[in-house]
């Protein structure tokens, strides 16, 4: 199939949809399908050549974070090159109830068209002042997914519509391997150790016994929970390291070492040596995509209880994938930690779980939901213009 792809968001700038978008074409690509995608993007952007740069982009204040996206005529300019160019089979829109490329190609095209909502709220004023204008743009979708219970009820409550459920999908073998690479080396230097010809180098702080703890999020941004783990960290008396991923601005304390932005390898390597990764978020959260990662990079994952969390986690089952704390509270996530470090069979329990858990996000379980759809929907005519 000849499939389009839109993206709101910047590709400048790093986020779950921009993500998602990078591996769906990729995995679509890998079966043979001709794959494009468009959405803001600069000169700057480190993207593949089957993304089309469109222009830069504009920060916006939304659901309690900044979404950069693009406006301006060059928008709607590049949209109907972009389609007019590659006859397209499918054209897969990423959250349309967003301005900038998305909401322009619904209002743009028609056809065989999919849409994804990644994106979940309490309340939305510019939504549904909005909603007369988008209701009759959003019938022009034939096909709707979701990525997470949440963000689909949130869908259907706004604005209609039955999306299917489908989740994020997680490359899971790339963060196993990241595991299985700490693991082996692990094991070489204590064989080099008892041979008395070890370098002298730790592999990792839990191989010296003392807890590996692992925070991945923008540090400025309130959401994320930095400072909620920090506080627990000053409350935890028990030795630990913890490893701090995001740009921001740092708060130094004894134990936490922050790293700034990473690549996908970088984080995959430091999951792949953690013991627990917190996700301590406040909220704006549809889905978890990192706890996935954590999860199958073989981390026991403690979050805090949001709806999104607890669904990713399977928290409240027999056997859970994580385990949870009140939003919020400092205290309570200290206590928790405290659990974790002191009992390395409920770590090993979550880890188990977590790694069955994270089979189902596998880029290729989540191809195969999303190609069905595209068939669904595909009836031999191509995406036009208005």
């Amino acid at each position: 199939m000849r499939i389009g792809i839109v993206c709101p968001y910047s590709f400048d700038e790093p986020g779950g949809v921009q993500a998602h978008i990078l591996d769906l074409g990729q995995a679509l690509q890998q079966r043979g399908h001709y794959v494009r995608a468009i959405g803001p993007a600069t000169s700057a952007a480190e993207v593949p050549d089957w993304v089309v740069r469109g222009g830069r982009a504009v920060p916006i204040p939304y659901n309690g974070s900044v979404a950069r996206i693009a406006v301006g005529p060059q928008v709607s300019t590049s949209l109907k090159n972009f389609i007019n160019d590659n006859n397209f089979d499918v054209l897969h829109i990423h959250e349309p109830n967003s301005p900038s490329f998305s909401m322009a190609a619904l209002r743009l095209a028609h056809g065989p068209i999919v849409a994804t909502y990644h994106a979940s709220s309490s309340g939305s004023t510019l939504l549904k002042l909005g909603t007369p204008v988008l209701r009759p743009l959003l019938e022009k979708i034939r096909g709707g997914i979701a990525v997470s219970e949440l963000a689909r009820r949130w869908q259907v409550e706004q604005l209609g519509g039955d999306p299917v459920l489908i989740p994020n999908g997680v490359d899971t073998r790339h963060f196993a391997a990241a595991r299985s690479r700490h693991e082996e080396h692990c094991t070489r230097q204590v064989d080099s150790e008892q041979r008395g010809v070890g370098d002298g180098e730790v592999a990792s702080t839990s191989a010296a016994g003392v807890p590996n703890i692992v925070f991945l999020g923008r540090l400025d941004e309130p959401r994320k929970g930095l400072d909620i783990l920090l506080r627990a960290l000053a409350q935890l008396d028990r030795p630990f390291s913890c490893t701090v991923i995001g740009a921001g601005t740092q708060r130094p304390m004894p134990g936490v070492r922050y790293v700034g932005k990473v690549s996908d390898a970088e984080k995959a390597d430091i999951l792949g040596r953690a013991d627990i990764y917190v996700a301590p978020n406040t909220g704006g959260e549809s889905f978890g995509i990192v706890l996935v990662e954590a999860m199958a990079a073989g981390c026991a994952v403690l979050a805090s209880d949001l709806e999104a969390f607890a669904a990713v986690t399977d928290a409240y089952s027999d056997t859970p994938a994580g385990l949870l704390f009140p939003n919020g509270s400092a205290a309570d996530l200290a206590a928790q930690l405290r659990r974790l470090i002191d009992s390395p069979v409920l770590r090993k329990g979550l880890v188990e779980a977590g790694a069955a858990r994270a089979a189902s996000y596998d880029w290729d379980t989540v191809t195969t939901q999303i190609v069905h759809v595209y068939e669904a929907v595909a009836d031999g005519t191509s995406v036009k213009l208005k």
